[in-house]
This record gives structure tokens, C-alpha cells and sequence, in this order.
């Protein structure tokens, strides 16, 4: 294989809250097999919300050697089980606190009342403290290798689109008005084309903002510049989840940059699906409330978290073919299904953490075989360099 035909090695880490943790121990398993760093391996970093939170993690440098990351995978499985707790106290009245703040933003509109319930959020200071302790001032161009971090926009007019520059969507109100997706990027690897410069923000900042999950953390808005040498924007975000899955990332933020003469691998490392599917009794009795009522599940909230991949997954993997690796299972189904982690973003209780490490134990166990031939490749392409 000549260098030309190298592979480029892209790893994408789904969101899911404490659910982080089935891919945090995927990669200390891989960098256990392999004696080696992630970023000795993988050239590409994406992924939304919790993904995100690992993928910065694991390119923040070491400050005594730079060339080097300050931590490995087991030092993020180390900070979930530390800090989940801090970031998701138990809160036995949170939904009944949000369906109270929601019912009085529909009816009775006391400032006093909505202010007494906290609307049902988590306290993002909480999350800020383990972030800032994780990451410290890095900037996203500190990254040691590619980093690519989704969050979505919900003031489609706000100045970091006006204080852009470069190439407009002149005349598309899909992308001049309204909120919009969006990726910040640092693309560093080998061959990339078109490769926008890297946006002058804080590791920090783009993390908080692709976590912002709705109805758990409120918006974060932070600034930022398209580049260097641009007037200072903002962007006010929430989870990167909201639209961002392996396919629409592999079609929307990467293939536009990859180069012609160079494969594709592309690694992804699930936190249990768990869409799950509604009688039509049960949506019909769920009203136009109940569809997004935490005690329900928030139905429609998981339907437009997952529609958008069932829609694309076949043509995204018959266009990667043999050069995609899933590591993932179902956490509303199987034969094992009473020793499960809970589907809940936010249960960071001590049995939930063995939980998530047993469930990643058994989907390593379902995809052995593929886990075993990653590993060596992984081994071959680092000899390569």
C-alpha cells in the first residue's frame, strides 16, 4: 500500500449523556490492545454532545509534551464515574418540575412560579466546572489531530453569520434565515481539501454548546471568530445531537474534504440505541403534551433524534462498504435485557456506571471478530507512518 493509498482513519462517538461511557471503554479497550494513543490512530475526531466531550478530551496535548495527549481513554472513563454524579445529581422531581414550568409558560404565566422551578434543567455551572477542569483554556486549533464538534444554531441571525467570511449561501433561506446546523472544525489531516480555517473558539465553548441537550441543559451561547483576522461572533447553541449521526456527519462535514486517493475507514463507537417503537393507541392518548413529556419518554423528541439516521443508514453503508466498523447494540431489546444500563441520558448512579461497563463487555463480545481485525489494522496503518 503506498503512502497514497493510506487510509485516513475517522472515529465518530455518539452522544448520549452518561451513556458516554460504552465508547469511553470501547477506546480503553482499543489503546489496551494496541499499546497505543487514539490519536496515534485515528486522524478524524467527530461526534455530538457526550461524543464530543471525548473526542476534545482526547486531543487536549500534554502540557510537558505537546506532541503527545494529556489524557487517555481510561482517564474519560475515570471522569465519567467522577463527575456524572456532579453533572447529574439525583433529582427525583426534575420532570415534575419541567411539566409545572411548562404548564405555567401555557396558562398562568407567574415569573415567581417559573423561577422556583429552575425549568426542570440541570444546573449547567455544574457541567461548566468538570468541562473547564477537563479541558482548561485549550482552543479548538490546539487539537492534536482532527477535531470536529456539531451544535446547532437556534438564532439563525446571530453575528457569527454575519461577521463570517468567505463564500456566502446568498439567495437559500435554508441557510440565511432561521436556526441551522453547523460543525467547528480543525481539520489537520493529510491531503485535505478545501479545508476551511480553523474557527478562533475555545475547546470549552464548542463542548458546552454541542451538550446543550434540550430539556436537560439550557442554550449556551459563547463567542467566536470565523478566523483569526474576523470580527468577533456568537453563536447560541444547543446538543449537537439534535441533527448530527454518523451519516449526515460522514455527508455534510467530512466527504467534501476528503481527498480523492485516499480510503475511508471509519470507526463508530454507538451508546446503546434506544429508539424504540410507539403503539399508535399510546400516541394518540399522549396528546399534543404528553408527546414531549419526560414521563413518557419524550416520544417525539427520540423520533426526530433518530429519524434523520434510519433515513440514511443504507446508503451510508453501502457507500463505506467494508470500511465501516460499528460497535453498537440495542438497549430496548434481548435476551439480557433486565441487566441493561438505563436508556435515561442522566442516571449516573454507582449501579448505572457497572451497568454501562457490563453492556459495553457484552456488545464487545457480539462484535469480537470485528473488534479483533480493527485492532490489527489500526496497528498496521500507525506502522505505516
Amino acid at each position: 500500500m503506498t503512502f497514497s493509498e493510506k487510509p485516513i482513519i475517522a472515529l465518530y462517538n455518539y452522544g448520549g449523556g452518561m451513556r458516554g461511557l460504552i465508547p469511553a471503554h470501547f477506546m480503553q479497550r482499543i489503546e489496551e490492545v494496541t499499546g497505543l494513543y487514539m490519536t496515534d490512530m485515528v486522524d478524524i475526531f467527530m461526534g455530538p454532545s457526550t461524543g464530543s466531550i471525548l473526542n476534545a478530551g482526547l486531543n487536549i496535548p500534554d502540557p510537558h509534551d505537546p506532541s503527545k495527549p494529556k489524557f487517555r481513554a481510561r482517564h474519560m472513563v475515570r471522569f465519567y464515574e467522577r463527575e456524572g454524579g456532579h453533572i447529574f445529581p439525583r433529582d427525583s422531581f426534575r420532570s415534575l418540575r419541567s411539566m409545572i414550568h411548562d404548564f405555567n409558560n401555557r396558562t398562568l404565566g407567574f415569573e415567581q412560579l417559573g423561577n422556583l422551578v429552575r425549568h426542570g434543567h440541570y444546573e449547567q455551572a455544574s457541567l461548566g466546572r468538570s468541562l473547564r477542569a477537563l479541558y482548561g483554556r485549550q482552543k479548538m486549533s490546539d487539537s492534536l489531530k482532527s477535531l470536529i464538534i456539531p451544535v446547532y444554531n437556534i438564532e439563525g441571525t446571530a453575528s457569527y453569520k454575519n461577521a463570517s467570511q468567505g463564500r456566502q449561501h446568498r439567495g437559500n433561506p435554508f441557510l440565511n434565515e432561521g436556526g441551522h446546523a453547523m460543525w467547528l472544525k480543525n481539520l489537520k489531516f493529510e491531503g485535505a481539501v478545501n479545508g476551511p480555517p480553523c474557527p478562533e473558539v475555545s475547546i470549552y465553548d464548542a463542548v458546552m454548546g454541542s451538550t446543550a441537550a434540550p430539556t436537560y441543559f439550557q442554550c449556551y451561547s459563547f463567542p467566536v471568530k470565523k478566523t483569526p483576522d474576523s470580527p468577533t461572533g456568537s453563536i447560541a447553541a444547543i446538543d449537537g445531537s439534535v441533527f448530527d449521526n454518523p451519516c449526515i456527519s460522514y455527508m455534510g462535514a467530512l466527504r467534501p474534504h476528503l481527498p480523492p486517493n485516499r480510503p475511508l475507514i471509519m470507526i463508530v463507537l454507538g451508546t446503546g440505541y434506544s429508539n424504540t417503537s410507539i403503539r399508535k393507541d399510546d400516541w394518540d392518548r399522549y396528546g399534543s403534551l404528553g408527546v414531549v413529556d419526560p414521563k413518557n419518554d419524550m416520544p417525539l423528541i427520540n423520533i426526530f433524534f433518530h429519524a434523520p439516521e434510519t433515513a440514511l443508514i443504507e446508503a451510508f453503508e453501502t457507500e463505506m462498504g467494508g470500511n465501516l466498523y460499528v460497535f453498537n447494540k440495542s438497549m430496548v431489546s434481548g435476551p439480557y435485557l433486565e441487566d441493561y444500563p438505563n436508556i435515561k441520558i442522566d442516571d449516573a448512579s454507582p449501579e448505572n456506571i457497572h451497568r454501562l461497563k457490563n453492556f459495553f463487555e457484552m456488545t464487545l463480545e457480539e462484535n469480537r471478530k470485528a473488534f479483533d481485525e480493527l485492532c490489527e489494522l489500526l496497528i498496521k496503518n500507525y506502522e505505516m507512518r
